[in-house]
Parts: structure tokens; C-alpha cells; sequence
């Protein structure tokens, strides 16, 4: 394991990411690019009006950083997965900043419209598919956890499956990031765990990356834990989700999301069938207010609790998502 070179990311991460914090709050304060609180949600958000948002910017810049040091020797000797993988979500970090643009300057919470988000998304992800699979990252033998076997599927399966998963996984941390500190405190643990299993799989590049994740998160969280100084905004979520799939699909476990990501999966399936639902009965409603969380809110769960339960859960699924893949190259 690359160990020394780990730990040194996720400290250079979350050094820069909390000195970053402390000058870009007061200039997003000044431009007034405050969050825009949706009428449809609680009554008791309404005082996070104008709170600052694009905060994202911290740790995207703190695993540039990182990249650029503790990954050079990686970039110079031509092991890029890491820089493809961290473009990727930049990428899409670019998107959700266009939508965080919009929404200040129109001061509502709407920004782009589904369709252009979407198709932007969609392309993303399959140049980002079609780079994995010619730098030999990524095969169309989906890998499945467990049973340590692998499905063969022709390309063109397996590429309209990669889009659909890393589409589907960035907006579904994109659903998660509603209250202080969620979406960050959830996705430490799993950036965490691919940061182990990158290291113990000897993928120097990924795991340095995933560590940079985990130290840029834990930096930005001093200002967004309850009550958050700043948002991440679209700038920060989409970012983080595309983080989170492209490291899976960087180290050709895809399928391991569905442990790694249980709190962004029940967060999405909870607002699908909250409309669902809601259409088919003409009004009537399974959850107290979708996605998730604001239904636990709405039962009296205070913010940090709420995060404290979820954070826990994704540990926990974490650890048996490592226990899933841990025979596949043993050390």
C-alpha cells in the first residue's frame, strides 16, 4: 500500500480546502451568491436564505492541488486514470456551477433546465467511458461483489449501462445534498473506502485521488456542518457525484455502488415514489415530504442527528462493500 502517499493527500486536502474556506465564504458573501430556499420545503429553511452557496469550489481546488503534488509522479510516468477521473467530475462541477450561476443571478432556486443538465451529463459520461476503456482501466466484464465472479457484456451493453449508472449516481447525490452537512458527511466514508481498496490494490493514482476526496470533504465540513456557514451547491454535488461514480468505475466495480451508495439510493427512490404515488392517488403521499431526510425532519429529527443516523448507515455499508471485494485481489 501506498500509505505514506495517501495520508499526505488527505491532509494536503484538507489543509488547503479549510484555508480556501476561510477566504472564498467572505467573497461569495460579497457577491451575494446566496442559496435560494425551494417554497415547497420546510417552513424552518427559510432562515438558510442567502446563505452563501458554490462552496464546492474548496475541494475541488484543494484535489487539484493535491493532483498536481502528490500525484505528479503518477502524471509523469503516464498513469492518467486519476486526472480522467477527476476531469469527469469536474465536469460535471462545471455544470452544476452554470446551474448555481443561474439560480443567483435570477435569485430562485432554478437553474438549467432537465434536458440541456441531461444531455450534458450524458456526454460526459461516455467520453469519460470510452478514455477508461482505452487506457485499459475499464472492461465490459462487470465485476460481481461476493461471489468474485464476472458477467461479460457486449460494449455497447455495458456503455449504455455506464451512462446510465453515472448518470443516475451523480444526481442522486445531488437529491442527498439537502440539509447541513449531508451529502458531505455521507460520501466521507465512501470516498474512504475506495481510497483503501485503491491502495491495497496497488492503484497509486486512484487512491491518492479518493484520499484528496476524503481530506477536501473533511475541510469543507468545518463551514457546512449545522449550522453551514456555506452550501456546496450544484457546483459541489455534481462534482462529488461524479467523483464517487467515476472512482468506481476507475477501479471496474460499478456494481459496488449499490452498498457504497445506499443513503443516495434510498434518497432518490423515496422521491420517485413520493410522485409516483402522489400521481396515481390523485394527491395522497407514502412519505411526510420527499426525498428522505425532510421526511425524517418532518418527524422531529434534528439536522445533526439526521446526519449523524446516515453517515452511520453508509459506514456500515461500506464496510460490507469492502468485505464484497476484498477476495478479488488479495494482498
Amino acid at each position: 500500500m501506498e500509505i505514506g502517499s495517501v495520508i499526505i493527500s488527505i491532509i494536503l486536502s484538507f489543509v488547503v480546502s479549510a484555508v480556501a474556506g476561510r477566504l472564498l465564504i467572505p467573497v461569495l458573501r460579497s457577491l451575494k451568491a446566496g442559496q435560494s430556499i425551494k417554497e415547497i420545503g420546510p417552513t424552518w429553511h427559510k432562515n438558510k436564505q442567502g446563505t452563501p452557496t458554490m462552496g464546492g469550489l474548496m475541494f475541488i481546488f484543494s484535489m487539484a492541488v493535491v493532483l498536481l503534488t502528490v500525484g505528479a509522479p503518477d502524471l509523469a510516468a503516464g498513469r492518467l486514470g486519476g486526472l480522467y477521473t477527476y476531469l469527469f467530475a469536474l465536469v460535471f462541477g462545471a455544470i452544476g456551477f452554470l446551474d448555481d450561476y443561474m439560480k443567483v443571478k435570477k435569485k430562485e432556486n432554478t437553474g438549467l433546465t432537465a434536458g440541456p443538465k441531461f444531455l450534458l451529463q450524458l456526454a460526459a459520461a461516455i467520453v469519460f467511458t470510452l478514455l477508461l476503456r482505452n487506457e485499459g482501466y475499464l472492461t465490459p466484464d462487470l465485476y460481481i461483489p461476493f461471489i468474485n465472479v464476472t458477467l461479460q457484456l457486449p460494449w455497447i451493453v455495458y456503455m449504455v449501462f455506464a451512462a446510465f449508472v453515472m448518470v443516475g449516481t451523480v444526481n442522486a447525490v445531488n437529491i442527498t445534498d439537502g440539509i447541513d452537512g449531508l451529502s458531505s458527511s455521507v460520501t466521507v466514508p465512501v470516498a474512504l473506502f475506495f481510497t483503501v481498496v485503491a491502495a491495497q490494490w496497488q492503484h497509486r493514482e486512484i487512491s491518492i485521488l479518493a484520499g484528496a476526496l476524503v481530506g477536501g470533504l473533511l475541510g469543507f465540513l468545518i463551514y457546512n456542518f449545522h449550522p453551514a456557514k456555506v452550501f456546496m451547491g450544484d457546483t459541489g454535488s455534481l462534482f462529488m457525484g461524479g467523483m464517487v461514480c467515476g472512482l468506481a468505475f476507475a477501479l471496474d466495480m460499478p456494481l459496488i455502488l449499490v452498498l457504497v451508495g445506499i443513503v443516495y439510493i434510498a434518497e432518490t427512490l423515496s422521491d420517485i415514489i413520493q410522485v409516483t404515488y402522489f400521481k396515481l392517488t390523485h394527491g395522497k403521499r407514502i412519505f411526510r415530504m420527499a426525498p428522505l431526510h425532510h421526511h425524517f425532519e418532518m418527524g422531529g429529527w434534528s439536522e445533526v442527528k439526521l446526519v449523524t443516523v446516515f453517515a452511520g448507515v453508509t459506514v456500515l455499508f461500506c464496510l460490507l462493500a469492502y468485505a464484497g471485494v476484498m477476495n478479488r485481489y488479495p494482498v
